[in-house]
């Protein structure tokens, strides 16, 4: 492991690993974990009145495909996974540990690549999408997926990042 670091946010303690080299350095990793996390605390109006935990990895497509593989039976690298530490439902009393978000560096800087996205806005889009799941939203039925994406939309604009669902030269 090539960085770990704590941080402290007014609702959401974040334990951030830095797992593969190709990730940018931990102090940039941690200066955009908080402005995503913290908006989504602001924009869903998060409030504890104890420390909630929450642990980012910055993996590889390796351990992502590892962690797929033992945990949802697809023997495949994906985007982000997310791994709660209490099945919420969106709305519930925060847990002292939410849980984890892993992020695979190879497929979000192919997929940013593919759907001419920033890389650290498809990264910024990819840790509010997993931090929903862990606050019990989920995306199985279409009226799931359109709150989930009205919520994404919506606090990524707070921070002018464009909508990630866009559909922007036959691509999304």
């Amino acid at each position: 492991m090539s960085g770990k670091s704590a941080l402290s946010f007014s609702t959401i303690d974040i334990i951030l690993a830095r797992e593969s080299e190709s990730w940018p350095d931990v102090p940039h990793l941690q200066a955009l974990s908080q402005r995503i996390i913290d908006a989504a605390c602001k924009g869903l109006n998060l409030k504890s009145k104890q420390p909630v935990e929450l642990s980012l990895v910055f993996a590889d497509d390796a351990m992502v495909q590892g962690l797929n593989a033992e945990w949802r039976g697809h023997d495949k690298p994906t985007n982000v996974l997310s791994f709660p530490s209490f099945a919420l439902k969106p709305d519930e009393k925060l847990p002292p540990v939410l849980g984890d978000i892993i992020l695979a560096f190879e497929t979000v800087k192919q997929e940013a690549v593919e759907e001419t996205k920033s890389f650290e806005n498809h990264v910024s889009h990819l840790l509010l999408h997993g931090f929903l799941h862990l606050l019990g939203y989920d995306h199985q039925s279409d009226e799931e997926a359109e709150v989930m994406e009205d919520i994404e939309t919506r606090i990524l604009a707070e921070l002018a990042i464009p909508d990630p669902y866009a559909v922007i030269d036959g691509t999304s």
